[in-house]
């Protein structure tokens, strides 16, 4: 273990859960005492995070740092082992902003608020342990025990079809689980050593079939999560019926937690697998985008249609994965951070929407600017913002994904043509969809049924607060990206060459594979190969 002077990384992943489990202790009969002392120990870890990282975090080094190893239960081989690199540190900071800002949104929470809010804190705490975790069976143990807050929050706090829902997500997320443990295990008793280590594990040989199954076992697994088409029906479901805290945590951090895994597991670790799968990537990226546009736009429910619109936002992650580029990579990572930030913003909003017309149904809204113009101005930069407008964080994200891919010297011409135009369908759909979206809510004729003038109030401080919190580095990241992209730029490039480092041996040993008219690096790699081989001769 690095020589640290204060076990940063444990303090940060404790300070949550061990908050909650003192909340029973807490005397409070009507929630203030209880509210005020969650939001305290978020704030309270979300800025021991940032110090933690401003003053012991190295921008310039790719490796692990704030490394903490410590035998657990030396028994099953299970060790406290946590570190944050370029791919994590961005997250772990996305993470704290939108737990601090969801348990602030879930102000007027009064029924049973000891357990909503022992509930938040401990599905913060395993949220952060899920970005850090190096040891297999820790991550896999901090991934379950997120589970279960998120199962709670939506039978409990949620719609009308709450029960649901919440079934619909155990049993989705659940038996994805299976497919992590028994990949891993794969992985662990693979070879002569065994070991939970990851860092080890990627640097295991395994054989092709073998590597092959674990890569689409773990596709599966954080495929549900991300989502993927078509594991992706647990989402809108979700969305439709969790309150706006619990939708601001599905959409700003458990996708992205799919998509970290997959860069952390199946590319950093499987890189041989990779060279099969990622054309594969890619087209269920293109199927993303456009399955959920369309999707979207067919939607009458306002967090059903920003569901669906996560899931084809979630596509460009995919086709940035899969780009064999440092820029296309740079560029999925980015798009996790703006799109949790824009998800988080437009779902509270819907949230602050829900709260005065009692529904969600667009058909029943109409004429709300006239009377809600502040919610109405915020809504539409949150739009734009999705919309990938120029100057947002999400038409940064999107154009280096977009570059990624169509500079790849991986695929051929033909391919990256068809990936491109396909997804510029979705991009086009997006406005089309939310704008659509504004003009329903917020334009036309007044509903009698809502009474306007008379009920609703427009957006309170507390609420612009929150909003702002969001849409302020929305906007910061959108007119300078480097604010975002210099917190992993090195990770990527590292990433990238990894990637890349296979793909002669690859070609060398499969020069006619099934992916022969897709890639086109293979065959220039293989005469590299050659070249140096017969220069060794």
């Amino acid at each position: 273990m690095n020589a640290i002077e204060f076990p940063w990384l444990t303090a940060i992943i404790l300070l949550p859960l061990v908050a909650a489990l003192a909340i029973p202790l807490i005397p409070d009969k009507e929630g203030r005492t209880v509210r005020w002392y969650g939001l305290g120990v978020a704030i309270a870890d979300f800025a021991l995070m940032i110090y933690a990282f401003w003053y012991k975090y190295d921008f310039q080094s790719s490796t692990l740092q704030l490394v903490e190893n410590y035998p657990w239960i030396p028994q099953l081989g299970l060790h406290w082992a946590v570190g944050v690199d370029g791919l994590s540190m961005p997250l772990l900071l996305l993470t704290g902003l939108i737990n601090t800002l969801a348990i602030f949104a879930a102000w007027k929470v009064t029924t049973k608020p000891r357990l909503f809010y022992g509930l938040m804190l401990t599905m913060y705490s395993a949220q952060l342990g899920v970005f850090v975790a190096q040891d297999l069976l820790l991550f896999f143990l901090m991934w379950e025990i997120e589970l279960v807050p998120v199962y709670l929050l939506i039978s409990i706090w949620g719609g009308q079809n709450r029960r649901y829902a919440a079934t619909k997500f155990i049993l989705y997320t659940a038996a994805a689980s299976i497919f992590i443990l028994i990949a891993g295990f794969a992985l662990v008793f693979s070879g002569d050593t065994v070991t939970f280590d990851m860092a080890i594990l990627g640097m295991k040989e395994y054989p092709k079939t073998l590597e092959l199954l674990v890569y689409a076992g773990f596709l599966i697994a954080f495929g549900v999560k991300l989502p993927i088409f078509p594991l992706h029906t647990w989402l809108p479901d979700a969305h439709g019926e969790a309150s706006a805290p619990g939708s601001m945590i599905l959409a700003g951090v458990l996708l992205k937690m799919g998509g970290y895994a997959l860069i952390r597991f199946n590319v950093e670790m499987l890189p041989n697998a990779h060279v099969t799968f990622a054309p594969v990537l890619a087209i269920l990226g293109v199927v993303n985008i456009v399955y959920g546009a369309c999707c979207a736009f067919a939607q009458t429910n306002l967090k059903r249609r920003l569901a669906y619109s996560s899931i084809a936002h979630m596509g460009f992650v995919l086709i940035g994965i899969a780009s064999y580029t440092e820029l296309g990579i740079s560029g999925a990572v980015l798009q996790m951070v703006s799109h949790g930030l824009i998800a988080a913003s437009l779902f509270f909003l819907s949230g602050v929407t829900y709260d005065r017309t009692h529904t969600l149904m667009m058909d029943k809204m109409g004429g709300m600017a006239k009377v809600m113009p502040k919610t109405f101005a915020l809504f539409t930069i949150g739009s734009m913002a999705s919309l990938a407008l120029p100057g947002m964080s999400g038409f940064v994200g999107e154009l280096m994904v977009f570059l990624g891919i169509a500079t790849s010297d991986v695929y051929s011409s033909s391919f990256k043509i068809v990936v491109v135009l396909l997804s510029a369908v979705g991009v086009i759909l997006t406005p089309i969809y939310l704008l659509s979206m504004l003009r329903q809510v917020f334009y036309g004729e007044q509903s009698q049924e809502l009474h306007l003038d008379a009920v609703i109030s427009d957006v309170k401080p507390r609420e612009i607060f929150i909003t702002a919190c969001l849409l302020l580095p929305i906007i910061g990241i959108g007119f300078y990206p480097k604010l975002a992209t210099q917190t992993y730029d090195v990770k990527a490039m590292e990433l990238a060459a990894h990637a890349r480092e296979v793909l002669p041996v690859v070609a060398h040993q499969q020069p006619s594979s099934l992916y022969s008219r897709i890639f086109s690096a293979p065959t220039l790699a293989t005469s590299q190969v050659e070249s140096s081989i017969n220069i060794s001769e």
